[in-house]
């Protein structure tokens, strides 16, 4: 019986863009990969603003805002992965943010 290798190439990040309601990555091989905003609260919770401060991490294996303190990898995004930020932690942010206001 012969086996075939499976070549698995990685994906990485050139360009994003965030509207109300989707995140956008493209990847540098052709592909865009969409996820709904909601599943990454402190975007969806982020101005219009802070979510185009964004810059790449790794050569492109995730995206980090600054402005918002997010990291998403492509690997999370290709596989569906949602944010996995306690309830607990994500209140306290909302907190930080609203009394630096």
């Amino acid at each position: 019986m012969t086996t075939s290798r499976i070549e698995i190439w990685p994906a990485y990040a050139q360009a994003v863009a965030v509207s109300d309601d989707t995140l956008t990555v493209d990847l540098a091989d052709g592909r865009s990969i969409s996820a709904p905003l909601a599943w990454y609260p402190r975007l969806s919770q982020g101005s219009a603003a802070e979510r185009a401060n964004w810059r790449l991490i790794g050569r492109g294996e995730g995206v980090h805002w600054p402005d918002l303190d997010e990291d998403i990898s492509v690997d999370n995004l290709l596989t569906g992965k949602r944010s996995g930020e306690s309830d607990r932690s994500f209140k306290q942010w909302m907190a930080s943010r609203e009394s630096a206001t």
